[in-house]
């Protein structure tokens, strides 16, 4: 009954939902035969169903090489994530992560669910590893290795100022950013983008996980983990973690909305190395996560959520972002939309608004300058046309028969 509330709320995301689902039944049917690479591909859909789904685009070389770098990245943010690790234990593997990649036999007991199973059977990942080409290996060796420095420095060290703040996602996100852009070049389909761009596309990305994840980070056992910068909570609050008590609302909410803000300083360079791009199936990889971390944003910002329970976009929106980003123009288009929604959710009264609106303005400055907007398409968030009544009507019998059919809840079909 959910799902059919949901897709009766926003009935154009059913054609969108429907594509997704049989695309991701596609992707599972090529998973590849060969152990390792099997559990590869299956591990990628079990750890990130929607990043495998766009990962499963990418022409079939730089594919596997963004795969095993996914997984290696994601085995050591594991290790990093594992709050009952001893930091004694926990600081040698991280520096030593970029090492373990070319053993073959090398495992670690570490995680939960997926991730665990992940860490059991690495030695899978470390083999097809070794299968990729030297210009591959090199690039995924050496962000590995600074990925583990930096995350090892910050297991000492708390994220006290917003340089912290701007280190620590660098170190867990920019430098993905730049590992994947040295991967694109490697592969001979992109030039090789500057530093500081790449670094964008990442710390965009990490910093509107880590407003999104508030809730799950400080309520981590047995010990919270916290990447909000002291620099920014300590305006409104005495300790971070009563942000989370209802008494606390008000300013909870206008640090919740300084830190969006803060994130919104990356949509120029998002914007400029994605309108960089040539080929098109890495520029639907890079796309889709970049306007997903805008719509989330806009989501987040002004929303008490944040602090009560998870706030993610719906997944008929996410289905729609993945089918309907194809090229320069939706992304203009999509940023533009959840700016001016962003837009509209300001209070001029909280004491970051006008520096929230300028960023905003400058967002949307960009895709009016450089983008063909059409002002009667809508690129993400509904179809101007909308659904006649007697298409909500089929919908609805549509729907209502699947339920009957499909819901175990009900008596043996037979019998009906």
């Amino acid at each position: 009954m959910r799902y059919l509330k949901a897709v009766l709320e926003h009935p154009d995301d059913l054609y969108p939902l429907l594509k997704l689902k049989m695309a991701a039944m596609n992707a599972e049917k090529e998973i590849p035969t060969e152990a390792h690479w099997g559990f590869c591909y299956l591990m990628l859909h079990k750890v990130s169903r929607s990043f495998a789904l766009v990962i499963q685009q990418l022409e079939t070389e730089l594919r596997d090489a963004v795969c095993v770098f996914y997984l290696i990245l994601r085995g050591l943010d594991t290790i990093e994530d594992d709050t009952s690790i001893d930091t004694m234990v926990k600081i040698p593997i991280l520096m030593e992560f970029h090492g373990h990649i070319y053993d073959p036999d090398w495992h670690f007991e570490c995680g939960t669910k997926e991730y665990r199973i992940l860490m059991d059977q690495f030695h899978h990942v470390s083999t097809a590893f070794l299968e990729l080409n030297d210009s591959y290996q090199e690039a995924i060796e050496d962000i590995t290795m600074k990925m583990g420095a930096g995350m090892a420095k910050f297991i000492c060290k708390e994220v006290d100022t917003i340089k912290d703040y701007e280190e620590y996602c660098h170190y867990v996100a920019g430098l993905v950013g730049f590992g994947l852009s040295k991967l694109f070049h490697a592969s001979g389909k992109e030039m090789m983008y500057p530093e500081s761009i790449s670094n964008s596309m990442g710390i965009f990305l990490q910093k509107t996980n880590i407003i999104r994840d508030f809730l799950e980070d400080i309520n981590e056992t047995p010990k919270p983990r916290m990447f909000w910068p002291k620099q920014i909570w300590s305006k409104y609050i005495d300790k971070v973690e009563d942000l989370k008590q209802k008494e606390n609302s008000r300013h909870a909410i206008e640090c919740l909305n300084e830190m969006v803000t803060n994130a919104l300083v990356h949509t120029e360079d998002c914007l400029k190395y994605l309108s960089n791009l040539s080929d098109p199936t890495i520029f639907k990889f890079c796309a889709i996560p970049q306007i997903m971390a805008i719509g989330t944003l806009t989501l987040c910002y002004n929303n008490i959520e944040v602090f009560r329970g998870v706030v993610k976009l719906r997944r008929g929106l996410t289905a729609k972002i993945i089918d309907r980003t194809k090229t320069m123009a939706d992304v203009y288009g999509a940023f533009n939309e959840f700016s001016s929604l962003l837009r509209s959710k300001v209070n001029l009264k909280d004491p970051n608004a006008q520096t929230t609106i300028s960023r905003i303005e400058a967002t949307q400055k960009i895709c009016k300058d450089l983008g063909t907007l059409d002002k009667k398409k809508s690129y993400i968030l509904g179809d101007e046309r909308g659904y006649g009544p007697p298409l909500l009507a089929f919908l609805i019998v549509v729907l209502a028969i699947l339920y009957v059919f499909l819901s175990p809840s009900l008596p043996n079909k037979a019998s009906i």
